[in-house]
């Protein structure tokens, strides 16, 4: 992944906080930031459930990237372009991927006065009208093996690959998995591939994830919110073993999905950060270390095979296999359910009293969901100062976020995951929002529940 520039807060002053009272904080929800949700009321029908996916055994994910590193010091110390050492890793990847049964074929180009490859392997059956791809940059840079960036999403995407193919899958859509060359260069293979993709066959694919740098020592998870199915997919996933994420911002236009993006590809993907710094609300969230990168060994010598989280690793990659399962089954939407919203927009005071946003849910039988998602869109100046919570219409609270002097982003938006399933489902909820400390503005955009 290329370089970026990270933002620097505007105000280094710490938020005062102000307690609410009478408040039961009784959900630990899991966050996942979402695009607003849908119409009012509207009832969506789930479609067929998918077959679940294996478990990606780490072991044998931590094993492609032994020998990724072995490669590499075997060959001058990296894995980049028209260097011998990538090279070798395309014939590692591709040697794999023919014993266990995939069509492969080597693509060439040529990027500064150098050979170049991309790796695509088509696995057997599904609908050729409708290509599902996972995707992931197989060089490093010059200057380092590139274990993380991005050894990580190769591996990954070859384990499941291989999964696939232990599994004998027979998804709907067609699976196709590519590896591609000269990222560290401007997404040089990527592009390659698409531009010589006749226009027939580009419209036949219904969707591009790509993974690039998803074992980050210092690990974030970060969802990409391009095409709104495949980021709910992955936000679904990680929600339900409790884990929060954040909208990817790093990586915008960095790797290779603006490839398929450019010419209208669905597209998505994860990461667990680069070269930004961790914030304190992010340490709190995710645990690592507050005002270190996520990775500190981007784009240097020492990014080898010690460079790695494990448990980031072993997440993302059981993540991905669950996107591809769900996504290749055929299914156009990950299963919903009904959505209640409110778009009215609610001013919040600077500094002031809490104000609401209602919204009524009627026509249902039973209590509320163990998993209720509370959609929150906030638009404001500064998240940290902004203390949320989710009103039953009982008046039992939940709290959804609490102020943090550190939290310096803007905005809130977020799905927020909350056992309610001692309340009953129909009535008034509330989103009861205050902002508890001077200098920043805003107003609650929309609210929305769906059971």
């Amino acid at each position: 992944m290329t370089h970026s520039v990270s933002r620097i807060p505007r105000r280094t002053a710490a938020a005062a906080v102000l307690a609410l009272t009478g408040l039961l904080a009784t959900a630990a929800p899991a966050a996942t930031a979402a695009p607003p949700a849908a119409a009012s009321a509207a009832a969506r029908t789930a479609p067929a459930t998918a077959a679940a996916a294996p478990d990606i055994p780490l072991a044998n994910v931590k094993a492609h990237l032994t020998q990724l590193q072995s490669i590499a010091t075997a060959n001058g110390g990296n894995r980049a372009h028209g260097r011998p050492g990538y090279k070798a890793s395309i014939d590692y990847v591709k040697a794999k991927l023919d014993a266990a049964g995939f069509t492969t074929s080597v693509q060439q180009f040529t990027s500064n006065s150098a050979v170049g490859y991309n790796l695509i392997a088509d696995w057997p059956g599904g609908d050729p009208n409708q290509v599902l791809m996972a995707g992931a940059h197989l060089d490093s840079v010059s200057s380092g093996p590139g274990i993380n960036d991005n050894g990580s999403g190769s591996a990954a995407v070859l384990e499941t690959a291989l999964a696939v193919s232990r599994a004998g899958l027979k998804p709907a859509k067609h699976l196709r998995f590519a590896w591609w060359g000269a990222e560290e260069l401007g997404l040089v293979g990527s592009r390659y591939y698409v531009a010589n993709l006749p226009a027939t066959e580009r419209s036949k694919l219904s969707g591009y994830m790509n993974f690039d740098m998803i074992g980050s020592p210092n690990a974030g998870y970060f969802v990409y919110d391009d095409d709104p199915v495949i980021e709910r997919t992955f936000k679904d996933y990680f929600a339900g073993i409790g884990v929060p994420t954040e909208i990817e911002t790093e990586g915008d236009g960095r790797s290779d999905h603006a490839s398929f993006k450019n010419v209208g590809v669905p597209v998505g993907g994860l990461f667990t950060g680069a070269s930004r710094t961790k914030t304190s609300a992010q340490a709190q969230k995710w645990g690592g270390t507050a005002g270190q990168a996520f990775d500190r060994c981007y784009h240097s010598s020492c990014d080898t095979t010690s460079n790695i989280n494990d448990t980031a690793l072993d997440r993302n990659s059981d993540a991905l296999a669950h996107a591809v399962w769900t996504l290749s089954a055929g299914t156009t939407e990950p299963p919903a359910g009904d959505t209640y919203q409110n778009t009215t927009d609610v001013p919040i005071p600077d500094g002031g009293a809490a104000v609401t946003s209602p919204v009524t849910v009627s026509g249902r039988t039973g209590n509320a969901p163990a998993a209720l998602r509370v959609g929150v869109d906030i638009v404001h100046t500064w998240r940290g100062d902004l203390v949320i919570d989710l009103v039953a219409p009982d008046g039992t609270a939940y709290r959804l976020k609490n102020s943090s002097g550190g939290d310096s982003a803007d905005n809130v938006r977020e799905t927020y995951t909350v056992d309610a399933s001692s309340e009953a489902a129909n009535g008034t909820w509330l989103l009861r929002v205050q902002d508890v400390a001077r200098y920043d503005t805003g107003y609650i955009n929309s609210f929305s529940l769906t059971f």
